[in-house]
């Protein structure tokens, strides 16, 4: 899809103008109980403009890329601006913060692809040894696929990147039949990269799967939890959500903008000394992210944004007209989906700094209580109340992990939540699978140490 030389339409630019053209492809396998469900392979590409002017905004996309396709969208944007103006003058004069930078990055597999054939291939060969060394299984689930995300930029600050970002993931759930109902369990794998990069071999997941199946039979002879407040240690998969859904959307400055609490505790104790969170923009410890952004689709360059330090509440995630309100710089967190979407502010690798405990330690340090391991759906408000499902998880009785429990949920205030973590662990451990629905779908990571904090837990 790379298109060359966006910056020849600047002449068509009246006011500030960002230009996008960008295709997402995406392709997907799917098998239940040894049935493929689902093969498909789309692409979707298209540009688009945005135009700002006098504290308003104008956009227009096309899914046609051709000269004259993306001169009209300008065009259009621009009208759009100067209908909104005449509607509405009370902002004359706002001016957006000038950022420039200039990317070129191409993520993509340097081997040569496979067809869909071949992928429909592996995902049966892995189902049929599921499906030989566990015939007690009631039903398996498994889905293979991968998205593309390919965006050239330009905008009339001078602004100039490409990027090539693509994602694989391979999941599967597998349920068990208990007492006459099914009990459920899903795992993923994957990440940043193509599928010929992260997916090699099905027997590279025979042992995983073994494993799998273990923790499934061990929930399907778990115990209820019992409900309360409990000492808890969230996972990784805990604590990241934790983090993105309760403490990373209540800091988008839009948010905050639309009344979230965050924004009445800037600079103030929200947490305790031992929480750092930070959104990381392409790396962490010399690695890269799992979803990496280097220049925003702003034309913004990204950055980490330190949203906590020790406790403290230190800073908000911003786009350059959050940016222009708060009087402060634009952060790179600018992210827009499909060529159609408007960029939003959007997180990009959120997750707790780790700390400096041992997970056998933060084990040890509770006689009655629970270790979680894995999450469903959940969800979180501008509050940062919470309510996160609980697929995994262990009982602590005396300093040691006992039985598996039975799917339950925990909730709470997640900057109550906050101020009771007392251990986090050393360790970092990045998911490779989470799409945010703020509005639009987009890829991001989570992850971080386990921490251990109180938390309240349903019952029965």
């Amino acid at each position: 899809m790379k298109h060359e030389s966006l910056n020849k339409y600047k002449d068509s630019f009246t006011h500030y103008t960002e230009l996008r053209v960008q295709e997402n492809r995406n392709n997907r396998v799917q098998l239940t109980n040894g049935d493929v469900t689902g093969n498909v392979a789309t692409t979707e590409s298209g540009v688009s403009a945005r135009v700002f002017k006098d504290g308003n905004w104008g956009f227009s996309s096309n899914p046609n890329i051709t000269d004259d396709s993306i001169v009209s969208v300008v065009k259009a944007s621009t009208e759009n601006v100067q209908f909104m103006n005449t509607k509405d003058s009370s902002r004359c004069g706002y001016f957006l913060p000038e950022t420039k930078a200039n990317y070129d990055i191409d993520l993509g597999t340097k081997k040569d692809r496979q067809n869909q054939k071949y992928w429909v291939d592996f995902i049966r060969e892995v189902d049929a040894y599921i499906e030989n060394k566990f015939p007690e299984l009631l039903s398996r689930n498994l889905v293979l696929g991968g998205l593309d995300m390919e965006k050239s930029l330009y905008t009339s600050d001078g602004s100039e990147s490409y990027s090539m970002t693509p994602r694989a993931l391979f999941a599967m759930a597998l349920s068990i039949e208990k007492d006459g109902a099914p009990v459920s369990i899903m795992n993923p794998w994957g990440g940043l990269g193509h599928l010929e990069d992260k997916i090699f071999q099905p027997s590279d997941y025979f042992s995983d799967i073994d494993a799998l199946v273990e923790k499934l039979k061990q929930k399907a002879d778990g115990v209820h939890a019992n409900a309360g407040m409990k000492d808890v240690i969230l996972d990784a998969d805990l604590a990241g959500i934790l983090a993105h859904e309760a403490i990373g959307h209540t800091t988008e400055a839009d948010l905050v903008l639309g009344g979230s609490v965050a924004g009445d505790f800037l600079n103030q104790e929200v947490a305790s000394p031992l929480i750092t969170l930070i959104d990381y923009a392409n790396t962490y410890d010399g690695e890269t992210c799992p979803v990496p952004v280097y220049v925003d689709d702003e034309g913004t360059k990204s950055e980490d944004v330190t949203i906590i330090k020790d406790g403290v509440l230190k800073r908000f995630m911003h786009n350059k007209d959050s940016a222009r309100h708060f009087e402060t710089e634009p952060t790179g967190n600018a992210r827009a989906f499909e060529f159609s979407d408007e960029p939003l502010i959007r997180m990009r690798n959120t997750a707790f700094v780790p700390g400096t405990s041992s997970l056998d330690d933060m084990i040890a340090s509770i006689d009655d209580g629970y270790y979680l391991v894995k999450t469903g759906n959940g969800q979180a408000d501008s509050t940062s109340e919470f309510m996160f499902a609980i697929t995994m998880g262990y009982e602590i009785k005396n300093g040691k992990i006992g039985r598996a429990i039975k799917d339950t949920t925990i909730s709470g205030i997640a900057f109550d939540v906050l101020k009771t973590v007392d251990m986090i662990s050393s360790d970092m451990s990045w998911s490779s699978a989470g799409m945010c629905g703020k509005k639009q779908l987009i890829p991001v990571g989570m992850g971080g140490p386990a921490i251990k904090c109180k938390v309240n837990i349903g019952g029965r």
